[in-house]
């Protein structure tokens, strides 16, 4: 009687363990960035003129993961900064980077012009992208994606700076917002997210 009570109360606790460790483990993996609700907001529309004269459509990226980040070519400190963590991440990513696309567009269109902002972008990674345009062409793009802006002068070397929203925007494949990261994001955690929407 002893022996099946203990047989049956050791079963009854393997169950038990079995059913946490399901719940546990077997949960899918969860996403470390900012998560748009769903269902996912289509991302908004981007069309401007890249350095070679050709239109860079954000609906043209369909397939891949695009990461988007508004900043300036004179930013001392956190576009550099934003931009390095980008190439840190294409290298963490290997072969799956080609699945990716980084693309830095300008919040100001004074100083930056389609050349001078592609090679910037560049000089981080070769397969980067950089925008820029007229303010009219500018200002719907940065409304649409909720893009803080404004100039403050200085008396600094840079001239005048541009406070901006330092976030990156992460647009998936099927060209959704999805996720988005604050300034200094670490990078492990948007490689985890883009392996996690590639899978």
């Amino acid at each position: 009687m002893k022996r099946t009570l203990w047989v049956g109360l050791a079963s009854l606790l393997l169950v038990i363990l079995a059913a946490g460790a399901v719940y546990w483990f077997g949960k899918p993996a969860s996403f470390r960035g900012t998560s748009y609700g769903e269902p996912y907001p289509a991302a908004p529309s981007i069309e401007l003129t890249r350095a070679d004269g050709g239109t860079f459509r954000l609906s043209d990226q369909r397939g891949r993961i695009v990461l988007l980040f508004f900043g300036y070519t004179s930013c001392p400190d956190v576009c550099p900064t934003t931009m390095a963590e980008m190439k840190q991440v294409m290298d963490a990513l290997g072969d799956s980077a080609s699945s990716v696309q980084v693309v830095f567009i300008s919040v100001d269109p004074e100083r930056d012009t389609p050349e001078k902002i592609q090679r910037y972008a560049e000089h981080f990674h070769p397969t980067f992208i950089g925008l820029t345009g007229s303010l009219e062409e500018l200002q719907p793009v940065w409304d649409a994606y909720g893009v803080y802006r404004a100039i403050q002068q200085t008396d600094s070397a840079f001239g005048y700076i541009v406070d901006h929203t330092a976030r990156v925007t992460l647009v998936d494949a099927e060209g959704n917002l999805r996720l988005s990261y604050g300034f200094q994001a670490p990078v492990a955690d948007i490689v985890h997210d883009i392996k996690l929407l590639l899978k």
